[in-house]
């Protein structure tokens, strides 16, 4: 039962001092020494020839030109020339590394130093004060070069619309009278 005028507790006690978390193991656990002192490193993995997968088309063509016509020449042909597909990434820089110039360097290049002569000056402020009057002047010119809008009235004065024609359609029934 929970203790009276207390809420119940939901959690676990922690451990002793003396308690270790983790897994050890006695073979393998040298301790801090251990660690500092030895790097075990994984040793590149080299693809094997089974892990690539087979090369179809120049197993074909040269089933071709041995003179293999059925199935089973074919069949025969991949058992006796089993060719795998080239990994072409690793090919690629075992055959020519990528030519770099000799003063390369990589990464990000650095940004140019802060003008500090431009900041005392107060430079930025005055070029942002002049391209602000700038823009209010242009502004103001296009609020003077704001035309009247036409009417329907006006509209309809300046272009008259065209004058309706006479009609000479009669009704077809009309036409024999």
């Amino acid at each position: 039962q929970a203790e009276l005028g207390k809420p119940q507790r939901n959690c676990y006690t922690l451990p002793g001092f003396d308690f270790s978390y983790g897994l050890y193991i006695h073979s393998t656990d040298g301790g801090v020494p251990e660690a500092i002192g030895h790097w075990n490193t994984i040793k590149p993995k080299i693809p094997s020839v089974q892990s690539m997968p087979r090369d179809f088309i120049t197993m074909n063509r040269g089933a071709l030109k041995a003179g293999c016509t059925t199935a089973h020449e074919f069949n025969l042909y991949y058992k006796a020339m089993d060719i795998r597909c080239k990994n072409k990434e690793c090919s690629h820089f075992k055959r020519c590394p990528p030519k770099v110039p000799a003063d390369f360097t990589y990464g990000i290049p650095g940004r140019p130093s802060t003008p500090f002569y431009d900041l005392l000056q107060h430079k930025y402020k005055e070029m942002w004060m002049e391209q602000q009057r700038a823009l209010t002047v242009i502004q103001r010119d296009e609020k003077k070069k704001c035309k009247i809008r036409d009417t329907r009235t006006s509209y309809l004065r300046k272009h008259p619309p065209p004058a309706k024609e006479e009609s000479f359609w009669h009704l077809p029934r009309l036409e024999k009278v």
